[in-house]
């Protein structure tokens, strides 16, 4: 999981660069395929102060390849012949968004499915870390341009999302309260991407051109193959 993540970020960035794709959308594009999608991207983008058609071309890019994956993933696996819980892992590690990690994973088998929950699971909770990283990031960058302190740009929202966790595995918010939260929390993301939309200009989303998709398409091949290579030496298949 550390390998394909430093993967992603790394050849985001340099793929990016090469293709002259603006650093804020590469860093959406590594961050959405590395970690957890449109979730991940959600996170970064306020700390990066990321533009809302940025945000939409990445969420699209990244969408778009979540669709594919479904499809693809289990027969390459099977041309494989990868064992269910190397194909668990192989989705866990590879594929974007959680509901698609699950599809494709029980698509599978039923162990497959529970292997790539579990390995997603684990590798959504690099949002904490990655955050983290950006925001100090930023705030070096804008004090070196004689800018403003880290609290500017600490992702605040993080702390929440780390009590509520320990919270809920203590067992302190009780049976009902988690649900309510989680059905509360995708309704409010439902409302915060219907914001970004109202914010896109589509204009400006052509003339950004096919670049943003090639490199999404770049670093998604480069993450499966890297996931596979570490996977093989490691005896996982």
């Amino acid at each position: 999981m550390l390998v394909t993540l430093s993967m992603a970020l790394l050849a985001a960035w340099l793929i990016g660069k090469f293709m002259h794709v603006h650093p804020t959308l590469a860093s959406l594009v590594g961050v959405g395929t590395g970690i957890c999608g449109g979730s991940a991207i959600a996170a970064v983008a306020p700390i990066i102060q990321a533009e809302d058609d940025d945000i939409a071309f990445a969420i699209s890019t990244v969408f778009l390849f979540n669709v594919v994956a479904i499809v693809v993933f289990p027969l390459i696996g099977h041309l494989l012949r990868l064992s269910d819980t190397g194909f668990g892992i192989w989705a866990g590690t590879a594929i974007n968004d959680t509901s698609s990690v699950v599809a494709a994973g029980y698509s599978y088998s039923q162990h497959a499915g529970d292997y790539a929950t579990i390995t997603k699971l684990a590798r959504t909770t690099m949002i904490v870390p990655v955050s983290f990283a950006f925001a100090l990031f930023m705030a070096q960058r804008a004090k070196g341009a004689g800018g403003y302190r880290i609290a500017r740009v600490f992702p605040w929202f993080i702390l929440a999302f780390l009590a509520a966790a320990v919270l809920n595995t203590l067992g302190w918010l009780g049976p009902a309260l988690p649900g309510w939260c989680s059905a509360a929390g995708k309704f409010l993301i439902i409302v915060a991407l219907a914001g970004v939309g109202l914010g896109t200009n589509l204009r400006a989303m052509l003339k950004t051109g096919p670049r943003p998709i090639v490199l999404g398409l770049a670093v998604w091949a480069l993450v499966a193959l890297t996931s596979l290579g570490i996977q093989a030496l490691a005896s996982q298949w």
